[in-house]
């Protein structure tokens, strides 16, 4: 009787060779390749365009907030396609296709609750001075 670890030897094979593929082709990329490395080679490249400055400087707390509430509604986007492709199909699972409407509802509710909090607050207004947020 085999062992039943020895059921997995041709993953490991199949791995090791997937390994060793990957490896041999950055060797041997090292030894075929020319290997000039100038001022302009190591130079971040940016869409073409020269880079000024440093990218490491720091950034007003609004571009992450933004950054945040993108995620947010991108979120609420997921949420709310499931829903409209199996709204027909509601009746059968909930009994009630209003159900359904009204449990949508409420969450669009919830969604513009945060988004009148938001605009209430002036996150996305960029136009006022940086010591106010």
């Amino acid at each position: 009787m085999i062992p039943y670890y020895w059921q997995y030897l041709p993953l490991l094979m199949q791995i090791l060779a997937a390994l060793l593929l990957g490896v041999g082709m950055v060797v041997a990329s090292w030894f075929v390749g020319r290997h000039r490395n100038t001022a302009t080679k190591l130079a971040a490249y940016e869409c073409g365009i020269v880079a000024v400055g440093d990218a490491r400087q720091r950034f007003s707390v609004r571009f992450y907030l933004v950054a945040v509430l993108f995620i947010l509604f991108d979120v609420e986007a997921v949420f709310m396609m499931p829903w409209a492709v199996v709204y027909r199909q509601l009746p059968r699972v909930t009994g009630s296709r209003l159900f359904g409407f009204w449990e949508m509802l409420v969450y669009l509710g919830f969604v513009g609750v945060g988004l009148y909090y938001i605009v209430r607050k002036g996150i996305l207004n960029w136009s006022r001075d940086k010591a106010d947020l």
